[in-house]
């Protein structure tokens, strides 16, 4: 099955949280918010499956090197997303 990428309009800058499933007992429930639903209307149909990726570096350098790849093959554009912890 080919796979399509979800391309936005727009910029999108969105912050959401991560929920504990108590069933997984893990950290693995990601809801997307109503702004990224409303850019990709193709996220409304329930027939339709989604998949997402998610590549995680451990360094500067090994970041710049997949980013200098994905512009040299011109491949997807890929979201940033950051794990932060809340204090306090």
């Amino acid at each position: 099955m080919k796979k399509q990428t979800l391309t936005p309009r727009k910029i999108i800058e969105v912050d959401g949280n991560l929920y504990y499933d108590g069933n997984s007992q893990a950290w693995s429930i990601i809801r997307l918010k109503q702004e990224l639903v409303k850019e990709f209307r193709q996220l409304r149909e329930k027939r339709s499956k989604f998949n997402y990726r998610i590549l995680f570096y451990r360094t500067y350098e090994e970041f710049e090197k997949a980013m200098k790849d994905i512009i040299k093959n011109k491949d997807v554009l890929p979201i940033l997303m950051f794990l932060e912890k809340e204090s306090g």
